[in-house]
């Protein structure tokens, strides 16, 4: 298994300079042919992912890790228009990003390039297989793919449409690899690749990252969890802020950027408190509250551990705080760096938050569900960092390439 893992990265090294010096017209093509290739092959898919599927019952999986597998027609379109939309993104790889004269003339610059190589080790989803090979195309990457062993036969099948695609356009079919074997060796074998891979994405859980993490040779871009928090100011509009929180805790409770712990300034929580906790109630949250809050509303008590707690479910910690500051020594304390918002009318306080507070993304008003590179502009993500090395925050196409110095002369020397 080793040699094997060790020729893949061999070759993707060297595919990894034909996709890097590809134009933008030969990485839309093969996008586009991708997008085509995935419509032609539905039965084909659909066929694989049954397999996955079975298993998953058979095995008695849970029912929403089996429905995570499942690629239905939804699940296909999305993939399909996935593809067209990157396929329609702005190329990153070239771009001049700064130039600056020195007094001797020589013009000194910045331009943007591939990363290379990325190894990307990922769970469930077998979406990702296609969504991660489009980025890493459209940035001039290869990439190796290493996808969960309960989505195998669907990655697979959707890694040798992505790998087709990209020879019937003349790119190195190369350029996407995908590890076929469940064998947890070859993950390990995978990450010893320091020589020909040259970065690691981990996508999954907590476990899964901390894995890659302990046992990667090459720099690796993750976030381990997302303890994100919202803290509704004194003299919050409380209709806003009860939209906000509501939102941010309910609307897909199982994302990393979905809210764990709700702050709130004591001058506000009488207002506000029981008013949020009868909105949660309905929508079947479980409210795990300090002594103050409880005293508010009725809830279970929470423990030192509620406050490090990613719940990733319909469960979420309050705590009333004495004032700004004190919302901030608790999320720099508890906090993943990950995502956190403050509600607030006081256009200072909302300001020195957003200084103070160090997370890959803070928000003035709004939910922390907006912490998505497609929701920011990105156009797509490959996923979020909270590793400030290289990216921070969602990585889209710009946080798959790097830049190098460029410099323009007319003869100069140095003295």
């Amino acid at each position: 298994m080793r040699e094997q893992i060790l020729e893949m990265g061999k070759r993707a090294r060297e595919a990894s300079q034909a996709m890097a010096t590809a134009g933008s017209d030969i990485k839309r093509q093969a996008l586009e042919a991708m997008a085509s290739a995935l419509e032609l092959q539905r039965d084909a898919i659909e066929a694989e992912n049954r397999k996955d599927v079975e298993e998953a019952e058979r095995k008695g999986l849970a029912k929403p890790k089996i429905d995570r597998l499942i690629i239905g027609p939804k699940v296909l379109d999305e993939m399909i228009e996935g593809l067209k939309e990157v396929s329609r993104l702005p190329d990153p790889v070239g771009e001049i990003t700064r130039m600056w004269t020195r007094p001797n003339g020589l013009q000194v610059g910045k331009m943007r390039i591939p990363l290379g190589v990325i190894g990307i080790v990922y769970e469930s989803r077998p979406n990702v297989t296609v969504d991660s090979a489009a980025l890493c195309i459209k940035a001039g990457n290869a990439v190796i793919l290493r996808g969960g062993s309960e989505a195998f036969h669907s990655n697979n099948c959707l890694a040798a449409i992505l790998k087709e695609s990209l020879r019937q356009v003349g790119l190195p079919e190369d350029g996407v690899q995908f590890v076929g074997t469940v064998d947890r060796q070859a993950v390990l074998d995978l990450l010893g690749l320091e020589e020909y891979i040259d970065v690691m994405i981990p996508r999954g859980g907590e476990e899964l990252i901390r894995f890659v993490v302990e046992n990667a040779r090459m720099p690796v871009l993750k976030h381990y969890k997302g303890v994100c928090h919202i803290y509704v100011d004194s003299g919050a509009d409380i209709e806003m802020a009860r939209g906000i929180c509501l939102n941010a805790k309910t609307q897909r409770p199982a994302t990393c950027n979905a809210m764990e712990t709700l702050l709130v300034h004591r001058e506000i929580a009488g207002s506000f408190l029981p008013r949020v906790a009868e909105d949660f109630r309905q929508s079947g949250v479980e409210l795990r509250g300090c002594e103050a809050t409880r005293a508010f509303v009725p809830c279970v008590a929470a423990t030192e551990e509620d406050w490090h707690a990613e719940y990733l479910d319909l469960v979420l910690a309050v705590r009333i705080v004495a004032d700004m500051d004190e919302a901030v020594r608790h999320i720099a304390r508890y906090g993943s760096q990950h995502t956190e918002a403050i509600v607030t009318e006081n256009f200072q306080r909302a300001h020195l938050f957003v200084r103070q507070v160090q997370s890959s993304l803070v928000l003035v008003n709004a939910s922390t569900r907006f912490n998505d590179g497609f929701q920011l502009g990105l156009g797509a993500e490959i996923g979020i960092s909270t590793s400030k090395l290289h990216a921070f925050g969602p990585m889209g196409l710009e946080e798959l390439t790097t830049t190098k110095f460029i410099a323009f002369g007319n003869g100069q020397l140095r003295g």
